[in-house]
């Protein structure tokens, strides 16, 4: 079973997601360059709201190469001499597998882990600080192998690594190259949003003035440009409740919670590029939900002709929900259980189906009640 999102989100001036030389990300569709932004972008985005939206801190992962830090600040709290809790933790991060260069103090890898790899990798430590001193102080590679962990260590890496209570992770993935055993397939696929409509990046050009410059001195004391576009979104996510079931275990109190959270975050997730200075922070116009039993499909294709009306939103709304009538009329709508829109300022075209609601809670509640005991 499968849930969809269809966003239509229009932006005013902003720089959301940059590129490498800082101007807004762009792709060509349809013959013509559209305004982008990333998957990635978007969902850094949502995974920032999970907690706001009934997930625990612990339910969350966290992306970092900074394991060895915490652990350190652990054993130290824990009364452990600082220079060898340092050598310690290294030779356990080394033991376990996880790549560790040593002058930066960092993994080898941006790890996506669960809070709680810290206490397990700080326990692991306090239970074979003898064993790992002797593995930190061997001098060369023979010497090093003889203390190899045993089954219980072997253990441990999987638990610092498990993602069994970790939504994000059920969600997104994870993929660890040298392990292919600790990888997770991802739950929720993401699509980089693009601009139903053309678009051209556009510079504004600005001076600062020094507070404390003398009156006699005129000029400005700071000029630049900032990259900026205007644009209205369609934005594609899903998620396989049957592979979230399976990555979180079976556990169906947080199966239910982490959909729920996914769906809000998602409609309330907003890129943090450039926003102190433009402050683009609105909200989605259009929203179009769909509960299937399988199959999937992104209607980026609604907007393969560029969006020309004089109202962009009205017309892209109009395109997005067409295009699904198209699709549905001539693949045939079986594997559908429930299609659910609605607009904040916009009539959605009635279709056979399509059950057209007034606020985001109907928006919500009709699609979690689609998906049946795992919407709650």
């Amino acid at each position: 079973m499968i849930i969809e999102l269809h966003l239509l989100q229009s932006f005013p001036v902003s720089n959301l997601n940059r590129d490498d030389v800082g101007q807004p990300k762009t792709a060509t569709f349809g013959g013509h360059v559209r305004g982008r932004i990333s998957s990635q972008s978007l969902k850094r985005a949502a995974r920032e709201l999970f907690k706001v939206y009934g997930l625990d801190e612990s339910e969350v992962g966290v992306r970092t190469k900074r394991l060895l830090d915490g652990v350190v600040e652990r054993l130290v709290a824990q009364k452990r001499d600082r220079e060898q809790a340092q050598a310690v933790a290294t030779a356990a991060l080394q033991q376990l597998g996880f790549g560790l260069d040593q002058s930066r103090g960092l993994t080898e890898y941006l790890l996506y882990v669960g809070k709680g790899a810290i206490d397990h990798l700080t326990t692991y430590c306090e239970e074979r600080w003898d064993s790992l001193e002797k593995f930190a102080a061997a001098k060369t590679k023979a010497q090093k192998e003889k203390i190899k962990p045993d089954k219980a260590a072997q253990a441990m890496a999987r638990q610092i690594l498990d993602a069994g209570r970790v939504a994000d992770i059920a969600l997104f993935g994870r993929m660890i190259a040298d392990n292919k055993d600790l990888n997770v397939n991802a739950a929720s696929q993401v699509a980089h949003a693009i601009s139903t409509h053309v678009v051209a990046t556009e510079f504004d050009f600005y001076t600062a003035v020094d507070d404390l410059k003398p009156d006699a001195e005129s000029g400005a004391d700071m000029l630049g440009t900032i990259d900026f576009n205007s644009a209205c979104y369609y934005r594609y996510a899903n998620v396989d409740l049957i592979q979230l079931t399976e990555n979180l275990q079976g556990d169906i109190d947080l199966i239910r919670r982490t959909v729920q959270a996914w769906l809000l975050a998602f409609i309330n997730a907003v890129p943090s590029g450039k926003q102190n200075s433009m402050a683009a922070r609105t909200m989605p116009d259009t929203l179009l939900g769909v509960v299937r039993d399988h199959g999937a499909w992104n209607l980026a294709n609604a907007f393969l002709k560029p969006v020309v009306d004089n109202d962009i939103m009205e017309g892209s709304t109009r395109c997005l929900v067409d295009h699904f009538g198209k699709l549905r009329s001539f693949y045939g709508g079986e594997q559908i259980r429930t299609a659910v829109a609605a607009s904040v300022s916009r009539e959605i075209p009635a279709i056979e189906g399509l059950q057209v609601v007034g606020s985001l809670d109907a928006f919500t509640k009709g699609l979690l009640a689609g998906a049946g005991e795992y919407g709650g």
